[in-house]
C-alpha cells in the first residue's frame, strides 16, 4: 500500500448504487481523525418524481451522463490530482445493477489508467462504518441499518466482520414510508414528506398495528402496517389535508414505537454477550436515519439501556461516496484489499454483509435478498 509523504492514505470513492451519483475524496493517517476533502452528490429526485420511485433504466442513464463530471468535481474540490490518490473505492453492490455497472466500470477504468488499487466496497459496509468517519467508535458496536431497501441490525466487529442479529421478514422500513407517501398523494421521496406532513397531524387518531411488538424474536415486519394504512385511508376517502396529516402522524408513531421495541431486544443481547464492553454503542445509518422522531426515540432508548447513540449527519446517512471512500480506507488498513482480484469482480445486486446468515425473505439466482 502506497502512502503519501506524511503517511496519509487518500482514497477516491464512487457511489452509484441507486439514484445518487456521488464521488468523494477522504484522507486519513494513523493517530488523526479522518478528513472529508470533498463529498459531491448529484441527486436524481426530479427524474424519478413523476414515477413515485426510482426507475432503474433512468437512473443508469443519468449515472452515465453525470459520473465523469462528478469525479472531476470531487477531485477539484479536494485539491487532489488523480495521481495523488492512493486507491479507488467503488460500490460493487447491493443495488440497482445498471447503476452499479456504471460506477464500478468507471472505477476499474481509473484504476487501470493510473495503476492505483481498486477496492470493491459493499454499500452496506459503507453505512456500517460511516460512524467511524465522524467520531471515535470502538469495535464491537451495533448498527441499525434503515433504508429503502434494508432494515437490519448487525454486530460490527471490524471491517469485513459482521453478524446479522435481526432483519425484516418482509418489507424494508424505507419502502413502507415510500408506499405510504404514495398512498396519501405525497411527493417522492416518501420519508421526508411523511415526516413533514406528520408534524401537523394527530398521532393518536389512528391506532395502527405494531408488528411483532412484544415478541422475543428481534426481527422486524412492516407489510401489515402498510396494509392497515391503506385500509384506513380507503375507509375515509376522499382524504382531506387533515386526514392525510393524521394518517401520516399515526403511521410514523407506529413505526417509531415498533422500532424502539424491536431494537431493545438487540441491546439486551449485546449486554449479555459483551458484558465487558466499556462503551456500548448503537449506530443508526441509512436514509431513514435522517428522520427526527426516529432519532429521538432511539436516543431515549439508548439512554435507558446505558448505550451511546450515534447517528451520522443527514448527508452521511443518505447515499454518498464519502462512506465508500472511508470503507476503502478501513479495508486497506485492515489488509483486506488483497482478497481476490477486484478488477475481475462483477457488480452484485444482492450482497448481504453477513454471508453466513440465512435469508429471511428469500433468495434466487442473484443470491440472498437480505
Amino acid at each position: 500500500m502506497m502512502l503519501t509523504a506524511n503517511g496519509e492514505i487518500r482514497v477516491l470513492g464512487i457511489e452509484t448504487s441507486c439514484d445518487e451519483t456521488a464521488a468523494s475524496v477522504v484522507a486519513w493517517q494513523d493517530g488523526s481523525p479522518p478528513r472529508i476533502l470533498s463529498n459531491v452528490v448529484l441527486s436524481q429526485l426530479e427524474e424519478h418524481a413523476a414515477f413515485g420511485g426510482v426507475v432503474p433504466e433512468i437512473a443508469a442513464r443519468a449515472h452515465v451522463e453525470a459520473l465523469d463530471g462528478i469525479v472531476e468535481a470531487a477531485l477539484a474540490e479536494a485539491g487532489t490530482a488523480l495521481d495523488e490518490v492512493d486507491a479507488v473505492a467503488a460500490t460493487a453492490g447491493p443495488g440497482l445493477i445498471g447503476g452499479l455497472l456504471v460506477g464500478l466500470m468507471t472505477a476499474k477504468a481509473i484504476a487501470a489508467a493510473t495503476g492505483k488499487p481498486l477496492i470493491a466496497v459493499n454499500h452496506l459496509e459503507g453505512h456500517a462504518l460511516s460512524a467511524r468517519l465522524i467520531g471515535e467508535v470502538d469495535f464491537p458496536y451495533l448498527i441499525l441499518l434503515v433504508s429503502g431497501g434494508h432494515t437490519q441490525i448487525l454486530l460490527v466487529e471490524g471491517p469485513g466482520r459482521y453478524e446479522r442479529w435481526a432483519s425484516t421478514i418482509d418489507d424494508a422500513i424505507g419502502e413502507a414510508f415510500d408506499k405510504t407517501a404514495k398512498l396519501l398523494g405525497l411527493p417522492y421521496p416518501g420519508g421526508p414528506n411523511v415526516e413533514r406532513v406528520a408534524k401537523g397531524g394527530d398521532a393518536r387518531r389512528f391506532d395502527f398495528p405494531h408488528p411483532l411488538k412484544g415478541e422475543a424474536r428481534p426481527d422486524f415486519s412492516f407489510s401489515g402496517l402498510k396494509t392497515a394504512v391503506r385500509q384506513a385511508a380507503t375507509a375515509i376517502a376522499p382524504l382531506s389535508d387533515r386526514d392525510v396529516a393524521d394518517i401520516a402522524a399515526s403511521f410514523q408513531r407506529a413505526i417509531v414505537e415498533t422500532l424502539a421495541d424491536r431494537v431493545a431486544r438487540s441491546l439486551e443481547r449485546f449486554r449479555l454477550e459483551h458484558p465487558k464492553s466499556d462503551a456500548p454503542t448503537l449506530v443508526v445509518a441509512g436514509g431513514v436515519a435522517a428522520n427526527g422522531p426516529i432519532r429521538a426515540a432511539l436516543l431515549a432508548l439508548c439512554e435507558r439501556h446505558g448505550f451511546a447513540f450515534l447517528a451520522p449527519p443527514a448527508a452521511l446517512c443518505t447515499d454518498n461516496a464519502a462512506m465508500i471512500a472511508w470503507a476503502g480506507i478501513e479495508r486497506l488498513w485492515a489488509g483486506l484489499s488483497d482478497e481476490g482480484d477486484p478488477m475481475e469482480m462483477a457488480p452484485r445486486s444482492r450482497w448481504p454483509l453477513d454471508a453466513k446468515a440465512a435469508p429471511l425473505v428469500g433468495a434466487g439466482k442473484r443470491g440472498a435478498k437480505a
